[in-house]
């Protein structure tokens, strides 16, 4: 069983993503800020993250880089409401293997994790 955790600010996606994820049988952990979600991540393996673009007190990007560097085997897979063209293309360049654009449903969400476990298994 793979092991997500959720980074957002938003705690009504952090909500909806974990009950969604939950009911497709996979074990998550929650975030709601960049720092928290990289004490999690030292204290407990993950396989993949899902990591909001924009947060109060470190962005996506910032997190991105450290979860490259400390955890290089970690998938992260980018969301965000202000993504462009631009943000997205640079979430990929650094490192994160999907970028999904919030609003989502969570068919758009089981089909980049999937993808993301496909390539992985």
């Amino acid at each position: 069983m793979k092991k997500i955790l959720i980074i957002d600010d938003e705690e009504i996606v952090r909500m909806s993503c974990e009950r969604a994820l939950q009911i497709e049988g996979f074990q998550t952990g929650v975030a709601s800020s960049g720092s928290e979600g990289l004490e999690i991540l030292e204290k407990e393996p993950y396989d993949l993250v899902l990591l909001d673009l924009k947060m109060p007190d470190m962005d996506g990007m910032e997190v991105l880089g450290k979860i490259r560097s400390s955890w290089p085997h970690i998938k992260v897979i980018m969301i965000s409401g202000y993504s462009t063209v631009d943000t997205a293309v640079q979430a990929l360049r650094s490192g994160a293997v999907n970028f999904i654009q919030k609003p989502f449903a969570p068919e758009s969400l089981f089909s980049a994790i999937k993808e993301v476990i496909d390539k992985a298994d």
